[in-house]
């Protein structure tokens, strides 16, 4: 769909708000894709929750659980077009729109939480965040770290040598295809709610996710080789379209932006305390869980950061400036 179609399509959603009577209650539709259950799955259910408390009569939030609305790719461009106006997942996806939003997605960037923390801090980061709203109409309203992502196979992986020529699924994100295959891997692209199907078959035989993702849609049951490499930390954010936003009246517009800093205050405190008991929990179901030595994985990957920004997969020495905050 045309830029002009999308603008049309979010005006209109946001004049239906401006001509609303002033007594009518706003509903705004909240996507996200990820398996009922799932961290972000409750972390979603947590802020609609914060909004239809606080909202009353005036503003109610009607959440859509897993891929009802489709992947993640669709409710994003659902919400650029005004036909869904919020959304809650990583902020990875956004890559595909801001390129600098793409060094989340390369593994071994961060040392740990405190670390992503800080970028979600920086200038770096808001100034990404602002080109996303300007350039696509889309207001990050918060974002926080949650968990480590975890390497699941059907195959024990010790070392990256162990990676060579494995069928890897890999979300609709240029860089994690990048990444995966640096790491020796033939990348496969499937949507989140066909991975259990295609480890089941052999489609593909290893994939990776957020910890209580990856356990909610019940993967370590067809690929019972748990690494915890802890190549990448995941992300929660809240966003919404700007245009609907805007049209909010401003005490609107606090009860969202302040539910969603709750909601990711919440999420990063829950996310750290059930990873570990999340990994256990597969364990007592069968899986076997191996504590890999990062560092032979983190030489590998961090060959290929030269390449990424050569090819402007994200601007030129924006890696080095993440490191060093």
């Amino acid at each position: 769909m045309n830029m002009l179609r999308k603008l049309a399509l979010a005006g209109a959603f946001a004049m239906s708000l401006m001509t609303a009577p002033a007594s009518a209650q706003q509903t705004l539709t909240f996507g996200g894709s990820d398996a009922v259950g799932s961290l972000f799955d409750r972390a979603n259910a947590k802020f609609a929750e914060l909004v239809n408390q606080r909202g009353g009569d005036k503003l109610r939030i009607n959440y859509i659980q897993g891929e009802q609305l489709g992947n993640d790719i669709d409710v994003i461009q659902q919400m650029m077009q005004g036909s869904v106006q919020m959304y809650g997942d990583v902020l990875d996806w956004y890559g595909n729109w801001v390129p600098d939003f793409n060094v989340l997605n390369w593994g071994f960037t961060f040392r740990d939480s405190d670390h992503l923390e800080k970028f979600l801090a920086s200038d770096l980061y808001a100034a990404a965040a602002e080109r996303l709203r300007k350039e696509q109409g889309l207001r990050i309203l918060s974002a926080a770290s949650t968990q480590p992502r975890i390497l699941l196979a059907k195959r024990a992986v010790n070392t990256p040598d162990d990676l060579n020529g494995i069928k890897m699924r890999v979300p609709e994100i240029r860089t994690y295809l990048l990444l995966w295959q640096a790491l020796g891997t033939k990348p496969s692209r499937l949507a989140w709610a066909e991975i259990f199907l295609g480890l089941s078959t052999g489609t593909v035989e290893a994939t990776e996710g957020p910890v209580s993702a990856t356990y909610a849609a019940k993967l370590h049951q067809a690929a019972k080789f748990v690494m915890r490499t802890d190549h990448l930390l995941s992300t929660h954010h809240i966003t919404i379209n700007d245009a609907a936003y805007q049209a909010l009246e401003p005490d609107l517009q606090q009860i969202l932006v302040q539910a969603a800093k709750e909601t990711s205050a919440w999420v990063r405190r829950q996310g750290e305390a059930e990873t570990e008991q999340v990994v256990q929990n597969m364990a007592n179901e069968g899986a076997t869980v191996i504590k890999v030595d990062r560092e032979p994985f983190v030489r590998k990957a961090l060959e290929g950061v030269a390449e990424m920004e050569k090819t402007g997969v994200w601007p030129a020495g924006l890696w080095e400036k993440i490191r060093g905050l």
